[in-house]
């Protein structure tokens, strides 16, 4: 599976795996409002065993086939402060409401 890799501008060591390049349509406007501008990074093609820094790729796939996107936050981040959906590597959702 092929993945293309995006910075935000806005929230440092903060990336958003998306199933198509330019794929934005599957951000929910909550979140792409948080982030603000988007960066490309890289085209990475994900398989189950690849070693990813951060994140476990098995759950990245599973996301970008459910959902379209990944997100990945930096170390002890808690997210954004706003009442979405946020995926973490565990592969659970949590709902935050800060």
């Amino acid at each position: 599976m092929h993945a293309h890799i995006y910075k935000s501008q806005r929230r440092p060591d903060t990336y958003v795996y998306l199933r198509e390049r330019d794929g934005f349509q599957h951000l929910p406007g909550s979140l792409r409002e948080r982030l603000g501008e988007l960066a490309w990074v890289l085209e990475l093609d994900l398989t189950p065993d690849r070693r990813l820094a951060r994140e476990n790729p098995q759950q990245v796939i599973a996301n970008l086939d459910r959902y379209g996107y990944h997100l990945q936050l930096p170390p002890g981040d808690a997210g954004p402060s706003v009442h979405i959906p946020t995926w973490h590597s565990r592969g659970d959702i949590q709902e935050s409401r800060e």
